[in-house]
């Protein structure tokens, strides 16, 4: 199911609004993982696989496939990378990931 299709109720809310269906999305296992591998490079599955700390083959064709359906991943000849919004998505993220950085050193 792609973000588009989800206009009713997502995991989390009852609403489908667009930020509620993209981080439904984000927050399934091994989705960001996988994003994160693929920030500045394509990669084989296996090469994916591996640098996921080696998850299923089953599950990552499942990732693959949601994260393809929503337009952030694509195959190409090189391997899987990120699509033009995938990249867009992990640089939005950037700030967020400071921000984390920052709380996770004051809460320790």
């Amino acid at each position: 199911m792609t973000i588009s299709q989800q206009k009713n109720a997502v995991r989390g809310s009852s609403t489908g609004i667009p930020i509620m269906a993209l981080f439904d999305l984000l927050g399934r296992k091994w989705n960001m993982r996988i994003m994160w591998e693929l920030r500045s490079q394509a990669l084989s599955f296996r090469a994916l696989q591996q640098d996921c700390g080696g998850l299923s083959p089953s599950v990552l064709n499942n990732r693959i496939k949601q994260l393809s359906q929503a337009n952030l991943l694509v195959t190409t000849s090189a391997g899987y990378e990120l699509t033009g919004l995938g990249l867009s998505l992990m640089n939005t993220l950037d700030p967020l990931r400071d921000w984390a950085t920052q709380w996770h050193a004051k809460k320790c």
